[in-house]
């Protein structure tokens, strides 16, 4: 008989094996399934706010162009008048 030596499990599989029981525990209350809907909600609304900035940012961009166009006629204008 071969005596084996005992190595010391790595830390990688203990928070593995840890995450896998406290997941087995919370599933038999329905916690698991409120974490992951809170996750899809929370993933969800941030996207919805990335693209309310990237609409924010397009919608000032155009009201940028359209005072320049206005003031450019205004100009224009002012200056016909003359």
């Amino acid at each position: 008989m071969n005596a084996r030596t005992q190595q010391p499990i790595p830390s990688a599989i203990k928070g593995l094996l840890a995450a896998t029981a406290a997941a087995a525990l919370l599933a038999g209350c329905g916690l698991a399934d409120t974490t992951t809907t809170a996750a899809a909600v929370g993933a969800s609304e941030v996207q919805q706010a990335q693209q309310a900035k990237t609409t924010l940012g397009r919608v000032k961009q155009q009201l940028d162009a359209d005072q320049k166009i206005d003031a450019q006629q205004r100009q224009a204008a002012e200056s016909d008048a003359q």
